[in-house]
């Protein structure tokens, strides 16, 4: 008899929209009657699903800059959705809580360097917030190539999560994960969700009225009719954004609890989640991937580079966005790299490394010995660290989220645009290289099809304010959580 098992995997996140300049949020108007948008879904869905337990019944990973908020306004919750990892590794062995990369970066969009930084910053900070080590990793927008698995593989991951349609396979047997061979003798598993009933519950509110319906209706006809009528168990991953039980769909997460509870207990479906799955059941057969792919874009990942159907009108701004912004990395790096070198060996583990700062775990004046195998003047110390910084602000540049949508002229590439200021500022201030005039042409070139906005004048609009609150050593640690 085939053993049925259900995995929900909700992923929780919100993008940084800190103020570079002062760390804090703006009061934005939207999310009346809370002051911004991370504390009005604070209170619809993080909140109310830590109270009624779900965070221990479902595979969830939470994004760092989501918990670097929650970690200032909310740390009580934030022990609560860890904790409930912590229980179940107790009870199984294994946890339930996936990393993510940090700064929710499309990564086969990235340099192979910012792949590294961006996996490397994602595990430190799970190890830090759970005391153990990621075995699964979820890919932001579960964008993916063939490099992006092997530094995942390289660094100790185990598995990720995939949409259906990035196997390179017909049909796709969703109910068993399967091996992705990557160079070097390295592998990963990866999980395939099952994507109608996935995208039911996320977008067909009439589906998940009603849990032990959703069992008894929508789970056992398909797992009685999808998969190999013999095999020993049958596993149905549904993936979705964790908002959406109780912020985008209102009271969702009483859904999530029955179903997780009494509606798969009433109808003989055991709930699981990856790592558990793979200490019972190990993958049989191997598969190779469709690159450059994502579960939002059916267009590969064109909606965060050249614009696609995927977003209404004009959104030509998105390519122009993505090359002025690779331009003023790669001018940022090589100044990074240049000033660094004076002190230490290798600059780009430097950065690797650098979260460990940001998290409290070693202090700068250790961190710069440990990197540069001496002590370094209080002179050095301020200039690695605006380096440092710099490259921080320009990490953030690249959250998804100044692409995702159609128009320019949104908080999201605004934002993304002010981080760049601030990165050329500090960069500015570490090594006396002025890069404006030279982001200022890059960026005059990115256009609102609907404002008339540029570029230009955004990254205007914050440098000033930021020339005129240049950031000292050591006062730019002490913003992040």
């Amino acid at each position: 008899m085939t053993k049925y098992y259900l995995c929900v995997h909700a992923h929780f996140y919100q993008p940084p929209r800190e103020d570079p300049r002062t760390g804090q949020i703006p009061l934005e108007p939207g999310a009346a009657p809370y002051p911004n948008w991370n504390e009005r879904i604070y209170q619809e869905c993080y909140r109310p699903n830590v109270e009624l337990g779900n965070f221990e019944r479902i595979s969830y990973n939470v994004g760092p800059t989501l918990f670097e908020w929650m970690a200032s306004e909310h740390p009580d919750t934030l022990v609560e959705i860890t904790n409930a990892d912590r229980r179940v590794w107790t009870r199984e062995g294994v946890g339930n809580a996936m990393a993510m990369p940090y700064h929710h970066t499309i990564l086969p969009l990235a340099t192979t360097l910012d792949k590294v930084t961006q996996v490397r910053w994602g595990i430190m900070e799970f190890e830090a917030r759970y005391g153990r080590s990621p075995e699964g990793m979820w890919l932001p927008e579960t964008a993916v190539d063939l490099e992006t698995l092997r530094v995942l593989a390289d660094h100790g991951i185990r598995f990720t999560i995939l949409a259906p349609w990035q196997a390179e396979k017909e049909k796709l047997d969703v109910t068993q994960p399967y091996w992705v061979e990557l160079a070097g003798g390295k592998s990963i598993v990866v999980f395939f969700y099952h994507a109608p009933l996935s995208g039911g519950i996320s977008f067909n509110p009439h589906l998940t009225i009603n849990a032990d319906q959703f069992a008894a209706e929508s789970l056992l006809p398909a797992y009685r009719s999808e998969g190999r009528k013999r095999a020993r168990a049958k596993l149905f991953l549904l993936a979705s954004d964790g908002e959406l039980y109780g912020h985008h769909q209102p009271l969702r997460q009483y859904f999530l609890q029955r179903l997780l509870t009494d509606s798969c207990r009433i109808n003989e479906i055991e709930v699981t989640y990856p790592a558990k799955w793979l200490k019972l059941f190990n993958p049989t057969k191997g598969i190779e991937i469709r690159q450059r792919t994502s579960w939002s874009c059916h267009h590969g990942i064109e909606r965060w580079c050249n614009g696609c159907a995927c977003t209404a009108g004009d959104s030509t701004w998105k390519k122009a966005l993505r090359s002025a912004l690779d331009e003023i990395a790669a001018e940022i790096d090589r100044i990074y790299y240049h000033q660094a070198a004076k002190y230490v060996d290798d600059p780009w583990e430097m950065r690797h490394s650098y979260l460990k700062v940001l998290l409290g775990q070693v202090s700068l004046e250790r961190f710069f010995v440990e990197m540069a195998g001496k002590p370094l003047s209080i002179s050095a110390h301020q200039q690695l660290l605006q380096l440092l910084e710099a490259q921080f602000e320009r990490q953030r540049m690249f959250a998804s989220c100044g692409w995702f949508f159609e128009e320019f002229d949104r908080i999201e590439p605004r934002n993304a645009i002010a981080y760049a200021a601030h990165a050329v500022r500090l960069t500015e201030l570490a090594s006396g290289i002025d890069l404006s005039d030279f982001a200022l042409q890059m960026l005059s070139k990115v256009v609102s099809p609907t404002t008339d906005l540029r570029g230009d004048e955004v990254y205007i609009q914050f440098s000033r304010v930021a020339s005129k609150a240049d950031v000292e050593y050591p006062a730019t640690v002490s913003h992040h959580a």
